[in-house]
């Protein structure tokens, strides 16, 4: 009996010590799941860091980027103005000698201002032997109506080519390429045409073709003159045109600061400056370098003036009537003093519907291509010789 009550004794404390080992691995299992599902907590809230990590910086490196791209755009834009500025100064320096250290009687120097002019006017009717003026305006050919009410087109003026070109609008970076002016003509709107998106938009109507170039110019901070190759799609070179403050050139285009054009002699530019803003300044202009070569403060007003335009070196400026859709030529200036008012006939342009955002001279076929609130006109002129005064 006693043998048995020690084996009783034996069973129950082997099986409270079984039960304690089991409560000890159990609570020992619990406590490494709670650190098990810790490190999950702590597993997915570091991952969550992570990805929150990774999308900062991978933004922080597109504005990287973006920025990197920006300041290579500006110091290209900075390289390519101090360039222009070099080739400008150069320039001046070759028109003008270095200024006296000594004092010069007023009257010697006024006689070296009228000699250096003497020499700009001789240089310049060097490179000039057309003597052509308009006499009058034969006929006007209303082709169609599209477009705003101002924008630009026109022709390659350039030999050889057909092509027509619309600029619609004052503020757009996607010109309208046709075949020819019959296409044009029976396009419905520009279904027939050709887009050509510009790198930056043009401002105002000033812009021309000239041997499958389109100069146009761009206005931010400065009036820069681009030219854009539409063979290869690419700007050929840009120019910030050297004046300061300047103007509408026409009281009735005010968006239009600079207007280009192209006659037998090449490339022109019409502007307007605060410090003559009663009146026209032109400029003649390399086609291929943009560089300036010559430049003149006209008596040609800019009050009432619609577009003005160039043919053998003389601007014609066109001004607005007091009837409704009338237009005449009131003002002219020869570069070379061979017409003046005086001389220059009074050509009125026929009634029409608005006023001329633009006005646009062929010297091959010697046509005006008109833009009049949204019409597209040709006007056919008949020309005379000029006669020297």
């Amino acid at each position: 009996m006693r043998g048995l009550v020690v084996f009783v004794t034996l069973v129950c404390f082997a099986t409270a010590q079984h039960q304690a080992l089991i409560d000890y691995l159990e609570r020992r299992l619990l406590a490494i799941e709670d650190r098990i599902s810790l490190w999950h907590e702590q597993t997915a809230r570091y991952a969550s860091e992570l990805r929150e990590l990774k999308q900062q910086m991978v933004s922080q490196l597109e504005n990287l980027d973006k920025e990197k791209e920006a300041l290579r755009m500006n110091l290209d834009g900075v390289g390519t103005r101090v360039d222009r500025v070099e080739r400008e100064l150069d320039y001046l320096e070759t028109q003008n000698g270095a200024q006296p250290c000594v004092d010069v009687d007023d009257k010697l120097i006024e006689q070296q201002v009228t000699l250096v002019k003497e020499k700009q006017k001789a240089k310049y009717s060097k490179l000039s032997d057309c003597s052509d003026m308009i006499s009058s305006i034969k006929a006007m050919k209303i082709l169609k109506r599209v477009g705003g009410p101002k924008g630009t087109w026109t022709k390659d003026t350039g030999r050889g080519s057909g092509k027509v070109y619309i600029f619609n609008g004052t503020d757009e970076d996607t010109i309208h390429e046709f075949a020819s002016v019959q296409d044009f003509s029976r396009s419905m709107g520009m279904s027939l045409s050709k887009s050509l998106k510009l790198p930056s938009a043009w401002r105002g109507t000033g812009h021309v073709v000239f041997n499958n170039h389109a100069y146009y110019i761009n206005q931010a901070e400065e009036i820069m003159v681009v030219k854009y190759d539409m063979r290869n799609s690419s700007v050929t070179d840009s120019a910030v045109f050297p004046v300061q403050d300047h103007v509408p050139v026409y009281g009735l285009t005010p968006e239009t600061v600079m207007d280009l054009a192209v006659d037998e002699e090449g490339l022109w530019a019409i502007y307007g400056t605060r410090q003559n803003e009663r009146y026209i300044s032109l400029a003649k202009m390399d086609a291929n370098s943009l560089d300036i070569e010559q430049m003149w403060d006209t008596n040609c007003p800019t009050e009432n003036a619609e577009a003005a335009f160039v043919i053998c070196s003389t601007l014609y400026v066109v001004y607005n009537t007091k009837q409704p859709g009338r237009s005449r030529i009131q003002c002219v200036f020869d570069v070379n003093d061979m017409v003046t008012n005086e001389d220059a006939p009074l050509v009125y342009f026929p009634k029409r519907y608005g006023a001329h955002s633009s006005l646009k001279y062929n010297p091959q076929e010697q046509l005006l291509y008109a833009w009049d609130d949204g019409y597209q006109i040709l006007y056919k002129l008949i020309m005379k010789k000029k006669l020297e005064i």
